[in-house]
């Protein structure tokens, strides 16, 4: 499993986990598309911005590996703002590779990438 170095553990001031520490010897959690509904509280949907916000500050538009990215909160941007780019796409590999939709992501998370969002004057 690889580690993203540099990318940050949480949401600053939460709980909310971005990644894992270590690979879980039973094998990857699956990555499965989880349905947002309009009522999720807004701190479930800051967890989402500030993820998406970090995925792209780290990445940008290239393809990156499943890695030390935590299943839970990639499941939540999984089939829309996430997207593989592998075909056939195994779900609870690590080495899965995936990539940011950046015209659904902007459109969903507008504050990831104009510099409002939560890692404030990096975003691009």
């Amino acid at each position: 499993m690889i580690k993203h170095r540099g990318f940050p553990g949480r949401l600053p001031g939460t709980d909310y986990q971005f990644t894992i520490r270590r690979e879980n010897k039973a094998g990857a959690t699956p990555l499965v598309r989880r349905e947002r509904h309009a009522d999720r509280r807004p701190a479930d949907r800051r967890a989402d911005a500030g993820f998406i916000e970090a995925l792209w500050l780290y990445f940008g538009s290239e393809p990156f590996e499943r890695g030390n990215l935590d299943a839970g909160r990639l499941s939540w941007l999984f089939g829309r703002e996430i997207i593989s780019i592998e075909d056939p796409f195994d779900p609870e590999s690590y080495d899965a590779l995936l990539q940011i939709d950046e015209s659904r992501a902007r459109v969903s998370f507008p504050e990831a990438f104009d510099g409002s969002g939560v890692w404030e004057g990096l975003s691009a």
